[in-house]
């Protein structure tokens, strides 16, 4: 069969697909799963006899919305809250995976011009920084423990307000992505500058070692967070931008939901983020090197592979799950 005549066939179906997803028209569980069974049947034909077409991206796009709704609003024994982090946030991660990319790129290209002004240009740390802030700091090399900076204060005072500062900040991250991720770009492009710089002052006084050491106990959490949470915002963004076949409004609403799903599933990082800061970072200078390393690779592990290697995971078994469930050959 031709790709137009495969598209006019069953066009009418897919148009009631959209309508089940946005809510337009009310369908129990089981009418979801049925419909979900018959797109998993049409993309696999597409997918056989047009593979590179827009019909395959399109069908993909709706399998996947189709399958998160079923699982919105079947009745479930299973735990919501672990439904949430283990299934729903891994797949929209993936589904949203080239936006990751993105922030990721972004990222480490502004932590790369703030490395090089900072290299070149002696007064950069202190416009960035502060000439207070940097003059604290280099009293604090001067008396040998760089990260004295991390001590002041109480454990858990330090704790919640660094915590709060960051979910602000993240926050901000994210909601200023309406603004056709101009403002999320804004926020991610001040902080990995200040961050490449920041790192590059320390490597200067001959202290990077130390600083690394102390900076990425909780560094490697907050740091990784604030990219996810760039990515949310450039979502957002990018909803308004390119609504592709929906109504500009309806891609809004669909991209501010999905986005926040992400963000909110990167609130419990940045918490662990602020508890290490607060009680573990300050201690970084006396603990044994391989504590402060093992810490560091640790929570590193742990959030990368919850973010760039387990909604692979996770997207590979829903689609064994779709092959199994759906041995019926497509007519």
């Amino acid at each position: 069969m031709r790709e137009v005549a495969f598209i006019k066939q069953n066009k009418e179906k897919w148009l009631e697909f959209e309508q089940a997803i946005f809510g337009k028209s009310k369908k129990n569980p089981d009418e979801m799963a049925s419909l979900y069974i018959h797109l998993v049947n049409d993309l696999s034909y597409a997918q056989t006899y047009y593979p590179k077409s827009k019909t395959v991206v399109y069908l993909n796009y709706l399998a996947s919305q189709i399958y998160q709704k079923i699982y919105k609003t079947k009745r479930e024994d299973k735990n919501r809250f672990i439904h949430f982090f283990s299934t729903e946030v891994p797949l929209l991660v993936y589904q949203y995976k080239r936006y990751l990319g993105y922030a990721f790129l972004l990222f480490f290209c502004c932590l790369s011009i703030g490395v090089v002004s900072a290299k070149y240009d002696q007064d950069f740390v202190r416009l960035i920084l502060g000439d207070h802030y940097v003059n604290m700091t280099l009293e604090n090399i001067k008396n040998g423990n760089p990260m004295a900076v991390y001590k002041s204060g109480g454990n858990v005072g330090s704790f919640i307000g660094i915590t709060l500062n960051n979910l602000y900040v993240g926050t901000r991250c994210f909601i200023y992505g309406v603004f056709l991720g101009i403002g999320t770009f804004k926020i991610l492009l001040q902080n990995s500058i200040m961050l490449g710089a920041f790192q590059y002052f320390f490597h200067q006084q001959g202290v990077f070692w130390e600083s690394v050491r102390g900076i990425w106990i909780h560094g490697s959490m907050e740091i990784f967070g604030m990219v996810v949470e760039a990515a949310c915002g450039f979502i957002l963004g990018a909803s308004i931008l390119f609504p592709k076949t929906f109504s500009r409004m309806n891609s809004f609403k669909m991209g501010f939901k999905n986005s926040l799903k992400i963000f909110l599933s990167t609130i419990p990082f940045t918490i662990a983020a602020g508890f290490l800061e607060g009680f573990i970072t300050r201690y970084s200078i006396e603990m044994p090197i391989w504590l402060s390393i093992f810490i560091i690779l640790f929570t590193l592990s742990v959030i990368a592979f919850y973010y760039l290697i387990y909604p692979f995971i996770i997207n590979k078994k829903i689609n064994l799950n779709d092959v199994s469930t759906s041995q019926k050959p497509f007519i």
